[in-house]
C-alpha cells in the first residue's frame, strides 16, 4: 500500500509539531522517519494510524483519502517501543488477541487461528515459546512478539516508533538487522521512527530527516550521508567537525588553510561554515617549514593531541586547534577536533598525547550564511 502525505500540520497550544508536511512512500518500502526528540516524527507516525487527527491536510491510502477514517480501520499494525503485551496472557494468546476480537463474521476459526499463530511465531523464530508469559522473555524476546502480534492481523501497513528504543544495543543491533530480513521477506509497506542515525541508515530503504517539525531532506541511507542537504542534516547524521570562516570566491578560509569550494564562486565575503567528518582529516606528524605550500599558506590545521582512544580497528583523536592557527575574525572556532585514523597507522606513527600534529581536511562540506556576500 502506498501512503500519500499531504501538508500536514499540527500544533499542541503553542508547540507547531508538524509544519506542511508533504511525503510519498511507496508501497513494500520501509522508511525511518529520523531526528532529534521532539522534532515531530512520533506526532507524524500517529497521524498515519489515526491515533492523532492533523489540524490541515491529508493522509491517502493508495490514494483512498483516509484522513478521518478510524484508527481501527485503518488496518494499521502498530509496534510501541515498551511492548505492549498483556501480562496476563501467555505469547500465543498474545499474538492471537487481534483474530480473536475481530467481528463474528470476519474472525477465522479456532483451528485457522492456531495455524497462523504457530506461523507467525515461527516467523519471528519464537515458536518454542508460545505458553510463556511476557515477564518470562527477554526485551528482544518480547519486541518480537509484539510484532508478530502486530502481524497477526495481516496490516497493509506496519508503524514502529522507537521499537527498539529500551533495549541494550547488542540486543539492538541483532533486531536491526532481523527486521531488515523479515521485511524483505514479507514486503509490508512499513514507517519506523528513530533517533539513532546509524539505525537509520542501516535499516531503511529511504530515510526522512525531520527537524523543528519539517522535513530536511529524504534519500537512500547513502544520499543522505554522502550529501547532506542542509547544517542540521550534516550535523545530526554522526561525528562531524565543524570550523568558521570567511568564504571569498570559490574559497573558504578555515583555521588558517584554505578550502576549495567552487560552488561559491559568485560570493565576494561571506560567513562560511565547513563541516568535516572525523575520518576526513589526514593526520602527519608537525614539521615546522614542512607544512607550507607553493604560495606560503599552511597545508593544514597545526593541533596538539590532547587524547588518543584505541579501540580495535580504529583511533579516535582529540585534538586542540594551535592557538596562531585560529582566525583573528573567529573567536568561535570549535575548541575540540576529533580525528579517526586506523589503528595501526596510530602504531606505525608511534603518536603521543601531547604532540603536535597537521590535519589537512580530505573532503569538506561548505555552507554560507544566507543573503549574505554573494
Amino acid at each position: 500500500m502506498s501512503i500519500e502525505i499531504r501538508n500536514v500540520s499540527k500544533q499542541f497550544g503553542e508547540f507547531r509539531a508538524l509544519r506542511d508536511v508533504s511525503l510519498d512512500i511507496h508501497s513494500g518500502e520501509l522508511i525511518a522517519l529520523l531526528g532529534p526528540s521532539g522534532c515531530g516524527k512520533t506526532t507524524l507516525l500517529r497521524i498515519i494510524a489515526g491515533l492523532e487527527v492533523p489540524d490541515a491536510g491529508s493522509i491517502l491510502f493508495s490514494g483512498e483519502d483516509t484522513t478521518d477514517v478510524h484508527v481501527r480501520d485503518r488496518q494499521v499494525g502498530f509496534v510501541f517501543q515498551h511492548y505492549a503485551l498483556f501480562r496476563h496472557m501467555t505469547v500465543f494468546e498474545n499474538v492471537a488477541f487481534g483474530l480473536r476480537v475481530k467481528p463474528r463474521g470476519q474472525r477465522p476459526s479456532e483451528e485457522q487461528i492456531r495455524k497462523k499463530v504457530h506461523d507467525l511465531l515461527k516467523l519471528v523464530q519464537l515458536d518454542w515459546l508460545a505458553d510463556r508469559f511476557p515477564s518470562q522473555l527477554s526485551g528482544g524476546q518480547r519486541q518480537r512478539i509484539a510484532l508478530a502480534r502486530a502481524l497477526a492481523v495481516e496490516p497493509k501497513v506496519l508503524l514502529l516508533d522507537e521499537p527498539f528504543g529500551a533495549l541494550d544495543a547488542k540486543v539492538r543491533k541483532e533486531l536491526r538487522r532481523w527486521l531488515r530480513h523479515l521485511h524483505d521477506e514479507l514486503h509490508v509497506t512499513s514507517i519506523f521512527v528513530t533517533h539513532d542515525q546509524e539505525e537509520a541508515l542501516e535499516v531503511a530503504d529511504r530515510v526522512v530527516v525531520i527537524h523543528k517539525g519539517q522535513i530536511e531532506q529524504v534519500g537512500s541511507p547513502q544520499d543522505v550521508w554522502d550529501h547532506p542537504a542542509s547544517p542540521f542534516v550534516y550535523g545530526f547524521l554522526g561525528d562531524v567537525n565543524l570550523f568558521h570562516g570567511r568564504a571569498r570566491e570559490g574559497e573558504v578560509e578555515v583555521e588558517g588553510i584554505r578550502i576549495k569550494s567552487p560552488e561559491y564562486d559568485g560570493v565576494r565575503d561571506a560567513k562560511a561554515y565547513a563541516y568535516v567528518r572525523p575520518h576526513d582529516l589526514d593526520v602527519q606528524r608537525y614539521a615546522p617549514g614542512a607544512n607550507i605550500d607553493a604560495e606560503g599558506q599552511p597545508r593544514g590545521i597545526v593541533a596538539q593531541l590532547t587524547r588518543a582512544i584505541v579501540v580495535g580497528p580504529i583511533a579516535r583523536l582529540e585534538l586542540t586547534a594551535a592557538d596562531d592557527n585560529k582566525l583573528a575574525d573567529n573567536p568561535a572556532s570549535e575548541s575540540l577536533i576529533e580525528a579517526q585514523i586506523p589503528a595501526q597507522q596510530f602504531r606505525d606513527l608511534g603518536l603521543r598525547e601531547g604532540e603536535t600534529l597537521v590535519l589537512t581536511p580530505r573532503k569538506a562540506r561548505v555552507f554560507i550564511e544566507p543573503g549574505n556576500g554573494i
